[in-house]
């Protein structure tokens, strides 16, 4: 098994965050669903989301590498 890290964009609203994950990839390839998270890293882009969702931007940076606000830009016709 062969684990690498990564990092995965969780957006919610107008806010976003990277989360550094770990992907697992079996050497023997016999495992069909492979690269996969650990259930502790999905939980993690659980938590990350929904402290985004709720507005919780304390919790959410402490989770996550980068926090970041989306702003909309305007298009000129």
């Amino acid at each position: 098994m062969i684990a690498r890290l990564t990092k995965r964009l969780v957006r919610e609203g107008e806010w976003a965050a990277e989360v550094q994950v770990r992907l697992i990839e079996d050497v023997d390839k016999q495992q069909g669903w492979a690269p996969y998270l650990s259930l502790e890293d999905a939980y993690k882009l659980d938590d990350v989301r929904e402290a985004l969702r709720d507005g919780d931007i304390e919790l959410a940076s402490r989770l996550a590498e980068n926090v970041y606000r989306l702003t909309p830009v305007a298009t000129v016709p």
